[in-house]
């Protein structure tokens, strides 16, 4: 934030101007961050308590782990950090379901994966979590299927979106970061809890938030406004989004420690990383010098795909290396 300060001062207002919205998110996402422990982390990469640092790899967290006889689900596994956890997770003998919107992609990448993994087990299934009859034929299609499920990583979303509808009339943030992944893990429920129950192994819920939980609009979440456009704010109906992840990974926590069910549920901030998630901000849509200046800086300061990973955060490695 340092230098994107230093930045901001040398191209003055016009600059300020132009990418006002994505200063909001690189600012709300900077804030809880300690500046001292990024420098050090950037600077010197020393390893942590954990034994690894924020540039180590899923691959490196996971190295050893054999986690044959799992299966994980990974949403929105065509793209970003979740075709690298779908690979990794392959990588170490998971029995990998990738859920996708666009069938094409997720066919390509489950032949790369192959490609490069030859005893990778990956199977490719349709998901559009923006549409809650997609999620409920997806949750049918893999129970009757008689798979079990160790796994299910909650991942897809999209980001700072125009205001726009879903196939079922809900603010499309809300819709497909949300209540796509509430419906399809509360569909899949009762197949995790026979899982963990026959297999005497911890199952795991995993939510992809985003430390833009902590900024939402100024209530919170609009539980009876969602739909207004003429109050929507891109940003915060993002943040919005994510509060309402993290709302549900707790109150699952809350509900399997009453009942006794042997699953955990997290949710996450993956890291700051330059993704396609940014693809609807439009201020960053062309080769505009700004933007270049903006994509060389993110180059040396965000974490890459590999860093990212699901899999490279400490709370989820718990789970794997358990296994060992």
């Amino acid at each position: 934030m340092l230098a994107c300060s230093m930045a901001i001062a040398f191209l003055g207002s016009t600059a300020v101007r132009t990418i006002q919205e994505m200063l909001l998110a690189a600012a709300a996402a900077a804030a809880v961050l300690s500046l001292h422990a990024l420098l050090f982390m950037w600077f010197f990469n020393r390893n942590g308590s954990s034994g690894f640092s924020s540039s180590s790899t899923a691959e490196e967290v996971t190295r050893g782990v054999d986690a044959s006889g799992l299966t994980a689900i990974v949403t929105g596994a065509s793209s970003g950090i979740g075709t690298e956890t779908a690979r990794v997770l392959a990588l170490r003998g998971v029995h990998v379901i990738m859920g996708v919107r666009n069938m094409a992609s997720g066919r390509e990448v489950k032949d790369a994966m192959v490609r490069e993994i030859p005893a990778a087990k990956v199977d490719v299934m349709e998901l559009d979590l923006s549409s809650l009859a997609s999620v409920r034929k997806f949750a049918s299609d893999f129970n009757s299927s008689g798979r079990p499920l160790n796994l299910l990583i909650n991942n897809a979303g999209i980001m700072a979106t125009p205001f726009m509808l879903s196939k079922d009339n809900i603010e499309l943030q809300f819709a497909t970061n949300h209540l796509g992944h509430f419906l399809l893990t509360n569909l899949l429920l009762d197949t995790m809890k026979k899982t963990a129950r026959e297999s005497d192994i911890e199952g795991r819920i995993v939510n992809v938030s985003s430390e833009f939980h902590r900024y939402p609009y100024p209530e919170g979440i609009r539980f009876d406004n969602i739909n207004d456009q003429s109050g929507y704010k891109r940003f915060l109906a993002y943040g919005q989004s994510k509060l309402a992840n993290v709302l549900h990974a707790n109150e699952l926590t809350r509900r399997f420690k009453e009942d006794g069910v042997n699953i955990t549920a997290n949710s996450l901030h993956p890291g700051v990383i330059a993704t396609n998630l940014f693809r609807h901000n439009t201020s960053l849509a062309t080769d505009n010098p700004i933007r270049v200046f903006l994509k060389s800086l993110a180059g040396l300061v965000l974490k890459n795909v590999q860093q990212v990973s699901c899999l490279s955060s400490k709370t989820q490695l718990v789970f794997l290396v358990s296994l060992n």
